[in-house]
């Protein structure tokens, strides 16, 4: 086989974001066709002409019936992830899948279990276990350096927060936001999630309170191999892009700090200052972004018995379905009471599921 063909339904902000990044760092793909229901109202079309991508519509089904295209790219609205990509994988298409996948587990299950049976490649958008800082902590726990792990730390920090409008439409901080965390926590541990507990508060912003979430939350975990956990999550850090991960293991410890525009140092008289973090999610994970995108081009490319560098960090079903799972304990426990109370309640559920 020779071109990869992709289509891609949802042109917004993640679905420009992967058509620029296909389009310019992964050879051997090409992007030939493109839907989004507001395609003219939003500029999506001229955007998508400028790219010489003119096979497009409002219909998402053109592109899944599009002969044309062998790979799916579901980067439309959240309530849509699962029924795009199950039609997808019904048409044998393989699907690169923007998170979460669902809300309903039962409904991601059968997803997965679809993909399955139709054997096609299905890989969900986690992008930071392909984060060169991430994945060099990772790989210190996966080759032995540090040990058996014991302590999990993962620290994410916007530097500001949504809109109360849009946080009451995202699923809430759980699903939104630590979803890459619960993703980040199994991928470093090397072992699943056994029990989760949630505490969050409203801190940051009254309105995402009265929008039904929280703002700031804090989350511990226990992992099938004994190793702990604990995730930090804050809407609000006002030095920049808080990201930062560390594994504590029985023969050391493995971390990385905040990337930053550069590294310059600054020095005087009056002491030394160096670069804070960067403003936002597009710049910190440009890199990671790519990463996926290039795992996943080679992922499937390989389906069609073409050999690909394929960097992909130990996806399976899994992958799309336990952050989730977490993320879905920790709503039901933490947010539901978050009208009633200031400091919402702890729970602690297991996740086995």
């Amino acid at each position: 086989m020779g071109i990869l063909k992709i289509g891609v339904v949802g042109c917004g902000r993640i679905g420009k974001l992967h058509i620029n990044n296909l389009i310019n760092s992964v050879p051997g793909v090409q992007v030939v066709a493109a839907a989004d229901p507001m395609l003219d109202k939003s500029g999506a079309r001229e955007w998508l002409a400028e790219r010489k991508i003119t096979n497009v519509s409002t219909d998402f089904m053109d592109v899944i019936n599009n002969p044309e295209v062998d790979v799916v790219f579901v980067c439309s609205s959240t309530d849509t992830h699962c029924d795009v990509s199950m039609a997808a994988v019904q048409a044998g298409k393989h699907v690169f899948c923007e998170k979460p996948i669902d809300y309903d587990i039962d409904k991601i299950k059968k997803l997965l279990a679809l993909v399955e049976e139709k054997g096609v490649k299905f890989q969900v958008g986690f992008n930071r276990r392909f984060d060169h800082n991430h994945k060099a902590v990772a790989d210190a726990v996966k080759d032995g350096t540090i040990g058996d792990p014991h302590i999990v730390i993962v620290s994410s920090r916007d530097p500001e927060p949504p809109p109360a409008s849009y946080v009451a439409v995202s699923g809430g901080i759980f699903y939104d936001m630590m979803i890459h965390d619960f993703d980040m926590a199994r991928f470093l541990a090397g072992s699943e999630v056994t029990e989760v507990n949630a505490v969050g508060s409203v801190l940051v912003d009254p309105g995402i309170g009265e929008a039904g979430d929280v703002d700031t939350a804090l989350v511990t975990l226990k992992f099938a191999n004994g190793a702990i956990g604990v995730i930090d999550n804050s809407r609000k850090a006002v030095y920049g892009y808080d990201q930062r991960v560390e594994v504590f293991g029985s023969e050391g410890c493995a971390e990385d700090q905040n990337d930053t525009p550069n590294t310059a140092v600054l020095s005087t008289a009056d002491g030394a200052v160096h670069g804070v973090a960067y403003k936002v999610m597009w710049d910190r994970y440009t890199g990671a972004f790519v990463a996926e995108m290039q795992a996943f081009a080679d992922a499937a490319a390989s389906f069609f018995g073409r050999v690909g560098s394929f960097l992909g960090r130990a996806y399976t079903a899994a992958s799309g379905r336990k952050p989730s799972a977490s993320a879905c304990t920790c709503a039901k426990s933490c947010c539901r009471r978050v009208s009633q109370s200031a400091m919402t309640d702890r729970s602690s559920v297991s996740t086995a599921a």
